[in-house]
């Protein structure tokens, strides 16, 4: 099933996409007790499909993207953490800071946890998704690489470095998230242009290792790392610039675009 989030009167509220093409009001919460009822709604302003408890990335998960780097590939997942405050609606505007100039962009599928996991197995993993989405890891590259002490949370964190959504797509109908052609246009001209079969580690190995001794709460959400194609990796690097429009299109999950303001 497919779903979103979007703005009533009363509040943030989900519904559902059916496959008669209609749009349902969903009684209850995603992340507890629900159903999907018989009410049409008409949506107006769509929101991020979750507010994520946790958001965690993946770095160098793509083999390609290690290469143009020149990175290593990881032994073992290598993660970092966003600040919930820097998620951002579809449509809304990636805001550049005034303290770089070297913003860069990141198409990533997104794995919802929908339930509570700790010490979950590969073959289990599945269990604890509610579903997948789309993410655009915006990153200040200066602030990742060479001014935030070592770590790469400072430079992820910046107000609006999180756009999400436009939907969430269930794992019963999104079978093969290990398959999925990820494109990411700049003004409609493509940068990244890869398949999440280039992951390193895949949705149930990512899971299953953040959940090893740690419990991921319900509505924690996890990008699973960008292919090739980054801006700081292009000769020479192309950042984001006032005006531009990020778009990110997953095959089985629809496509996120967020202008960009300075």
């Amino acid at each position: 099933m497919r779903f979103i989030r979007h703005l009533t009167s009363t509040g943030p509220a989900w519904a559902a996409l059916t496959p008669d093409g209609a749009t349902r009001a969903v009684k209850g919460d995603l992340l507890g007790e629900y159903h999907v009822t018989e009410t049409p709604v008409t949506p107006t302003k769509v929101l991020a499909p979750i507010a994520p408890t946790n958001i965690i990335g993946i770095g160098l998960n793509y083999r390609k993207h290690a290469e143009e780097g020149g990175k290593a590939v990881p032994e073992r997942p290598m993660w970092f953490m966003k600040t919930t405050g820097s998620l951002q609606h579809p449509g809304d505007p990636i805001q550049l800071p005034s303290c770089t100039e070297n913003t860069d962009y990141e198409g990533e599928l997104v794995i919802v946890i929908g339930r509570d996991a700790r010490n979950v197995s590969p073959e289990d993993a599945i269990d604890h998704v509610l579903g997948y989405t789309i993410a655009i890891d915006v990153s200040a590259r200066d602030w990742q690489f060479k001014l935030g002490g070592g770590q790469f949370n400072h430079g992820k964190s910046f107000d609006t470095f999180c756009p999400l959504g436009p939907m969430l797509v269930t794992p019963d109908e999104l079978t093969d998230p290990d398959n999925l052609r990820l494109v990411t246009r700049i003004n409609g001209e493509v940068r990244q242009d890869s398949t999440t079969a280039d992951m390193v580690f895949d949705v149930r190995t990512l899971v299953s290792f953040l959940s090893t001794d740690r419990t991921l709460p319900a509505g924690t959400i996890i990008l699973t790392g960008t292919p090739s194609g980054v801006g700081y990796a292009r000769k020479p690097p192309v950042w984001l610039q006032d005006g531009d429009t990020v778009e990110v299109e997953i095959q089985g999950i629809g496509t996120l675009s967020n202008p960009v303001q300075g």
